[in-house]
């Protein structure tokens, strides 16, 4: 199951007990965090994340509130004698400034750490469940976008039509990948006989930080869910654009284009202490958006 729990989702500013940005994709046993604000390990103690679980890192910018959090999450991993390997995804720079950080305080991680530097859109995990593609966001420095894609699931069996054909267990998983099964005697069973389509992959996109920016659109067309950045109200798109930042009508036009699934509104302004009307001004452009609430889970 591909689902994004939101641990951050708040701008610069910590206020109204939101958070800077990050969120933590899970699927099926793997766990990505996308970006490390401030607070990210108080927001994965409150709501019982495993942290030991995560194994990629994605960063979008090097604007703090996007990556302040980092250096103390590896530095607590070390201390809890974490062993898996890690790999951080983010700007070039970001290597430097870890590294600096680790040397400063005579730091010696206790686990590999990879870093891995974005450089335009391109495909950063391809594994037998997820694919995992960053693309450019138009912001006030480089900032990239991710995208999450779930491999198709395999076929599945028809038990009767395979008992009833006499097919070897051994040749089950093949059945599942498209194969036909071949008898002794040259007869070909054609798979569709023996199998039904496995459902396919869902897919969840997240944007920000970002102006309007409808280049963004051909990454992200027909995901089914998209988190994507609402700094201010659309009364301030003037500020919006000036500050490379969106508003909530902005965000809900870029998924009413993309033909998505789902909205959910973050990235919030300091200067507000509620957020429906982000909701409801949201709505009046693409009915399936809400706002992305911090301890919340969502099912893509």
């Amino acid at each position: 199951m591909l689902a994004v729990t939101i641990l951050g989702n708040n701008s610069a500013v910590p206020a109204f007990d939101r958070h800077p940005t990050s969120q933590l994709v899970t699927l099926d046993g793997q766990h990505f965090l996308v970006d490390c604000g401030e607070g990210t390990q108080i927001q994965m103690m409150r709501y019982k994340i495993r942290r030991g679980r995560i194994s990629h890192i994605f960063i979008s910018h090097l604007h703090g509130d996007h990556y302040f959090g980092l250096i103390g999450l590896l530095n607590s991993f070390s201390l809890l004698s974490h062993s898996q390997e890690l790999h951080v995804f983010g700007p070039a720079q970001l290597q430097d400034i870890i590294e600096m950080q680790l040397k400063v305080a005579d730091t010696h991680l206790c686990f590999p750490l990879h870093f891995h530097a974005l450089n335009g859109a391109a495909t950063l995990v391809d594994n037998e469940k997820v694919e995992i593609r960053c693309f450019p966001t138009q912001h006030r420095i480089e900032c990239y976008g991710f995208i999450f894609r779930e491999k198709k699931k395999p076929r599945r069996l028809i038990l009767d039509a395979v008992r009833e054909n006499n097919i070897p267990l051994h040749f089950y998983e093949r059945l599942k990948q498209g194969d036909d099964f071949v008898t002794s005697a040259g007869e070909v069973i054609r798979n569709e006989w023996l199998t039904t389509a496995g459902t396919p992959g869902r897919s969840y996109a997240f944007c920000a930080d970002t102006r309007y920016n409808e280049e963004m659109i051909p990454y992200i067309q027909g995901a089914d869910m998209i988190y994507h950045e609402a700094t201010y109200l659309d009364n301030l798109s003037d500020r919006a654009h000036i500050r490379f930042h969106s508003t909530s009508k902005q965000a809900a036009a870029i998924a009413k284009k993309a033909g998505v699934g789902r909205l959910l509104l973050g990235h919030f302004s300091s200067k507000y202490d509620t957020l429906e009307e982000f909701e409801q001004e949201a709505r009046e452009v693409f009915p399936a958006s809400e706002l992305a609430l911090e301890g919340v889970s969502y099912r893509v």
